[in-house]
């Protein structure tokens, strides 16, 4: 299964990728490289695989580093294409071109040990920003709260701070990890901790809570009733290499939305 594949991002690996230029960039006219996101990692690389199994000659790479990564991967001609788990901004949407692939919800997760099943968005915000530090004042049980959040760069931060953090900030106590995986490992083994990350990857090791009475669920998100969601995309710059050009066609596909729903998300069409 393709949660089984989820995996903590090893620090450096966008620098290695920079510093190594050639060697982690286009080997031949057939390879394809796709390079961003830590959300979207494990769903690309999925496809990727199934997409290699299919086309023999032709070589799908993907990998992580985060969204903003992605973008400067395809700026510095790293990868064909990049891939984004937030929307565009007004100026990175001059410079490139986003193929929407899928919908995510960006799920609060808790300990299973944890009795809360739902947070109010004002909640969430005083738990991240520092002002509510006992989870006693949210209705569960007397203890401290340790929130935990995503690196600056990554797409699944910018999301939850446009979606839910208004105007506040999160707070620098906050432990700050560079991946979904490690989100999960910490929250796993913490009872006291609440984090964030990709309703897809959730799994059944971790309890994602409602927010203001939404379920975290594919439909509701497709429904609009969950509202901490966002977009997973594609983005590429300029013209596309008909390698890479099938490969999006293949993803945008009934077979490769298929996929990606079976996986938890929600298809882009």
């Amino acid at each position: 299964m393709l949660r089984s594949m989820l995996r903590s991002l090893v620090p450096g690996t966008v620098a290695a990728v920079v510093l190594l230029g050639g060697g982690c960039a286009r080997t031949t006219e057939h390879v394809v490289n796709v390079l961003g996101s830590t959300s979207i990692q494990p769903f690309a690389e999925f496809l990727a695989e199934q997409y290699n199994k299919k086309n023999a000659g032709r070589q799908v790479e993907v990998q992580g580093g985060g969204s903003t990564a992605g973008l400067q991967a395809v700026t510095n001609g790293l990868a064909d294409i990049g891939t984004c788990s937030r929307a565009l901004k007004a100026d990175e949407a001059q410079q490139f071109t986003p193929t929407l692939i899928a919908r995510d919800g960006v799920a609060i997760v808790v300990n299973p040990a944890n009795p809360l099943n739902g947070l109010t968005t004002e909640q969430l915000r005083g738990l991240f920003s520092g002002r509510i530090t006992n989870w006693r004042e949210v209705g569960g049980k007397d203890g401290p709260v340790r929130p935990i959040t995503r690196e600056e760069g990554s797409g699944t931060r910018e999301s939850f701070v446009n979606l839910v953090m208004g105007k506040e900030r999160i707070s620098p106590g906050a432990l700050t990890q560079e991946s979904n995986g490690a989100v999960k490992e910490l929250v796993r083994g913490d009872p006291a901790a609440v984090g964030y990350m990709s309703l897809g990857l959730v799994g059944k090791e971790l309890k994602a809570v409602s927010v203001d009475g939404a379920e975290p669920t594919a439909g509701n998100v497709l429904a609009g009733t969950y509202k901490v969601a966002r977009p997973f995309l594609f983005v590429t710059r300029g013209p596309v290499r008909p390698e890479a050009q099938a490969f999006i066609d293949f993803v945008l596909s009934p077979e490769g939305q298929k996929i990606l729903e079976t996986e938890g998300l929600v298809r882009a069409k």
